[in-house]
């Protein structure tokens, strides 16, 4: 059983570079993790492997039973009912450590995105297959199913191609991790943790070669200046052109330095230099370092003119027909930063929509970062993007920039990843100079590095933040207020503390 690709090139059509260039790597049985920032093709290969995309260059072989689970969760799994009433041992025990419900099937569009990974998962192991792709397993997920997720993946035992940007679920699954860089990729062994600090040290290394060399160069240049110069005053002295006719002495020392060869020494010095900068210059092209770009995003807020940006009274929502979320009054202070928490199922997502149904702030004034949108939504916002006049597109790029995507990259695709839209959105959110962000699981899709730099941008950030996240870490740093969802039978409450 082997997955295996051999020198792949792919470039998506419309694009004017390769997204994958000569591509070589084996997938042996055990996890592996796919990892890289967003928009380097981490679902793409995904795509490859599974045959839903074919290289334009190379050889990609597989093993004949491939499953792959997608990052989005829109679409029911076909096999997801037929799952649900298989009685074989396999899907019982999977049904119970994943906590799958009968009726799950004829309420797809009520449950939450957390929930639907869960079903999508469960579905994909109870296949068997050769090889297992998933794609962004934890998102959406919260703290206890993380856990029963965990568990049921360590049991599958063929060839599994894993990509998230949880640093956890990798260091726990994974023995090799591929490292995904356009246009190249490297496998590296060992965990994230492992393999990480391996690519930290290469490019620690390879930084300090650079500066070596460039210095290196600089000497060779200065020196080679210096002789060229020397040989420029050499060919001076030898001319005869500035002689006086009868300077007969003159004429003869010339002369007699020509036939000794010492008037020709300066200049085949200057040429010896010209060969060294030459090679200099060959050299410091074999140890470039990839360009990083700085994270460095901000968010152009303001603060709202009122003091409470939102008074709701007292109610209760109907969540799938069966279950209410009942909630107190609720008051939300210009400057307040909020957190709303819970498990999968308890309403987040339906309060997060309610709330924003009921503002009186102009768009202009919020930004509202859904949890999921789907791919026509995204071509939607993508073709509005380059519609955008030159200033504006030009802000939203410098923000996409220092998120950490490559903004010529982005602008050649209408169909951006999940974790660049979200930098889209975000980027077109500071145009508007908001009273208030409402985002619903923000840290979903981002890679590491983008996730630290909107966790420092939202911390200074002047205006109202409700925030909807399984992230713990990220909200204790940010929210100062907590409305915890607790579901007690078919109820659902609401209580609000400080963090």
């Amino acid at each position: 059983m082997l997955l295996a690709f051999n020198r792949v090139t792919f470039t998506y059509e419309g694009t004017t570079s390769a997204l994958l260039e000569d591509i070589t790597a084996q997938f042996p049985l055990g996890w592996t993790g796919i990892v890289g920032p967003n928009g380097a093709g981490k679902t793409t290969v995904l795509h490859l492997a599974a045959g839903e995309l074919q290289p334009q260059h190379g050889i990609i072989k597989r093993p004949e039973h491939i499953v792959l689970c997608p990052q989005r969760t829109d679409d029911i799994p076909a096999e997801l009912p037929y799952f649900i009433d298989a009685m074989d041992v396999d899907a019982c025990v999977i049904r119970g450590k994943l906590q799958i419900r009968d009726d799950w099937t004829n309420r797809w569009h009520t449950l939450s995105h957390g929930e639907r990974k869960r079903a999508q998962i469960a579905v994909a192991l109870w296949q068997q297959p050769d090889a297992l792709l998933i794609d962004e397993p934890t998102n959406h997920i919260d703290i206890t199913t993380r856990e029963l997720l965990l568990e049921a993946l360590s049991t599958f035992s063929g060839i599994g191609l894993l990509v998230s940007h949880d640093r956890d679920l990798l260091d726990i699954l994974c023995r090799q991790c591929f490292f995904l860089d356009p246009p190249e990729a490297m496998m590296r062994p060992g965990n994230y943790t492992e393999a990480a600090s391996e690519a930290e040290r290469e490019e620690k290394t390879l930084t300090s070669k650079r500066r070596v060399v460039q210095q290196e160069l600089e000497h060779i240049a200065r020196e080679s200046q210096r002789r060229h110069s020397e040989a420029a005053k050499a060919d001076g002295k030898r001319s005869k052109r500035n002689l006086a006719r009868g300077d007969s002495d003159g004429r003869a020392k010339i002369d007699a330095a020509r036939v000794s060869g010492k008037d020709g020494k300066a200049g085949r010095l200057a040429k010896q230099m010209d060969g060294r900068l030459n090679k200099a210059k060959d050299l410091l092209s074999t140890v470039q370092s990839k360009k990083r770009y700085k994270l460095n995003f901000w968010l152009d807020s303001s603060v709202s003119p009122r003091e409470r940006l939102f008074s709701i009274p007292a109610g209760s929502l109907s969540l799938d027909g069966e279950r209410r979320l009942s909630f107190p009054a609720l008051t939300m202070p210009r400057q307040d930063r909020i957190a709303v928490t819970g498990a999968n199922g308890t309403g987040k997502s339906t309060l997060l929509r309610y709330i924003a149904d009921q503002l009186t702030i102009s768009a202009e004034h919020l930004i509202y970062l859904p949890q999921e949108i789907d791919l026509a939504q995204t071509r939607e916002i993508m073709t509005a993007v380059h519609q955008l006049s030159h200033q504006q597109l030009g802000t939203v790029m410098t923000v996409v920039s220092s998120l950490g995507s490559r903004p010529g990259r982005l602008l050649e695709n209408l169909d951006a990843s999940p974790g660049e839209l979200r930098k889209i959105l975000l980027a077109l959110g500071v145009i508007r100079h908001p009273y208030l962000i409402i985002m619903d699981e923000p840290t979903n899709h981002l890679d590491l590095s983008a996730i630290e730099c909107l966790e420092s941008a939202l911390a200074a950030c002047p205006c109202g933040l409700l925030l909807v996240s399984h992230d713990q870490r990220f909200l204790s740093n940010i929210a100062h207020t907590r409305w915890h969802l607790e579901q007690t039978g078919k109820d659902v409450r609401l209580r609000i503390s400080s963090m």
